[in-house]
């Protein structure tokens, strides 16, 4: 049953199934006439399609570049564009085309077989990124020399800080993936990329990142996004809460077409990066609610604490206080306690009073602060000791006190000191048979 298809086939067709069907290695000829035919026999775009399949990406490609990208916007799929090279024309070319078709597949066969086994004798030194930033400065650096500083302002960074800042920053990030060796690089640069309206387009609307895939930077980016061709520009953006790859252009597209191109996929996706930047806006607000909330909870919180360690404070100090009166009543009890059994002691040690009629003895009257008086006798030969110790005993008399005689007033020494550590005697002291002595209270003093 193929053979007779094949038949009805042209011999462009013929050429196309062919080479479709080595690049993509598909074993069933009639799987790979239908995805040429779904694709208007596009083969480019058919091979595109077949790689987003089996990595999992669903993707629309375009028809032919001079018809405008007719696209479902609904869908949430890559965007692809993919500007084929000019097919040959008439017999002559056809001839041509035909005659080198089974070297090229050799060629590009013996040459993927021999990239295959390079890589187990020598890795690839790509394949090991140790200054990303170097390579993106680098490759700015010769991009100026040789195409001069009129291009579209290079993010300074790596890919994936240029990510974080699309990211952050809510803008589409345009990716660029230079070819060094390929026969379009060279006048996609200086047509396209350096054109007025192009590089004015670009630094107004969108971030810019570009990189060698020489360079292990590049080709890191490169493996990660999977160009088929060169050149190759790649749309990123925020999608659904992760950066998302939204539109890939490849090939050498002209300075309006890739214009076109980017705005359609702008338009495409406006929604969805409106959609993300009302969400973070509601989240930021969210956040800041939240944030109001928490700073008005600690400062109730902190009011709370101060007023609680305040009352402790007051609680604790009232304890104190009260703790402190007790000790001072204790204190209190005690001294009048000790002072009362002094008091008893000194009475006990007091040497009898003397006879009424006994001629060495003093009658002393003494009047107390308290306005009461109080009459004992002495002997002269007493020291003024004595008298002290029985005026202490009294009851009525204040705990510090000094002895003073009427007329002529004077303090008498009744209590040791340095200068005089034994006091004198009633009769040394200059006292009389009658005497009459105030006790001063002292305790104020």
């Amino acid at each position: 049953m193929a053979a007779p298809e094949e038949l009805e086939l042209s011999q462009a067709q013929t050429e196309k199934l062919l080479q479709f069907q080595d690049l993509t290695g598909l074993e069933s000829m009639d799987q790979c006439r239908r995805t040429l035919e779904q694709h208007n026999w596009n083969i480019e775009a058919a091979v595109q399609d077949r790689l987003n399949e089996q990595e999992g990406v669903p993707s629309v490609f375009s028809p032919p570049p001079a018809r405008p990208l007719q696209v479902n916007t609904t869908d949430h799929r890559v965007y692809s564009y993919i500007v084929s090279r000019p097919q040959p024309r008439g017999l002559i070319g056809w001839s041509y085309y035909m005659i080198m078709l089974p070297f090229r597949i050799t060629y590009y066969t013996l040459l993927d077989v021999f990239r295959f086994a390079l890589r187990f004798i020598r890795p690839d030194p790509r394949g090991r990124v140790t200054d990303p930033v170097g390579d993106v400065m680098s490759f700015i650096r010769n991009f100026e020399e040789k195409y001069g500083r009129s291009h579209p302002v290079c993010y300074q960074g790596t890919y994936s800080q240029a990510l974080n800042d699309a990211k952050r920053e809510l803008r589409y990030l345009l990716v660029y993936l230079h070819g060094d060796d390929h026969q379009d690089t060279d006048e996609f640069c200086r047509s396209t990329l350096c054109s007025e309206e192009v590089l004015t387009f670009i630094n107004t609307r969108m971030l810019f990142w570009a990189c060698s895939t020489s360079r292990p930077e590049g080709y890191r980016v490169s493996q990660a996004l999977r160009e088929n061709t060169y050149p190759f520009l790649a749309m990123i953006m925020l999608k659904d809460r992760k950066m998302t790859v939204v539109g890939r252009l490849e090939g050498l597209i002209q300075p309006e077409d890739l214009i076109n191109q980017l705005t359609f996929i702008i338009e495409a996706n406006q929604t969805y990066l409106m959609s993300e930047r009302l969400e973070r806006e509601e989240r930021n607000q969210t956040q800041v609610l939240r944030q109001q909330q928490d700073e008005a909870y600690q400062a109730s919180l902190l009011a709370d604490q101060a007023k609680e360690k305040k009352k402790r404070e007051e609680q604790e100090q009232k304890r104190q206080e009260e703790e402190n009166a007790r000790q001072s009543i204790l204190a209190e009890e005690r001294r009048l306690r000790t002072l009362e059994e002094e008091k008893e002691r000194k009475s006990e040690c007091l040497p009898p009073e003397p006879p009424f009629d006994d001629q060495d003895s003093v009658k002393i009257v003494f009047k107390l602060p308290n306005n009461t008086r109080v009459e004992r006798r002495f002997l002269f030969d007493q020291s003024l000791t004595v008298i002290y110790d029985f005026v202490f005993s009294l009851k009525e008399t204040p705990e510090k006190f000094q002895i003073v005689t009427n007329f002529p007033r004077r303090v008498l020494p009744c209590l040791p000191t340095e200068e005089q550590p034994n006091p004198p005697t009633l009769l040394d002291a200059g006292l009389s048979r009658t005497e009459v002595l105030f006790v001063q209270d002292l305790t104020d003093d």
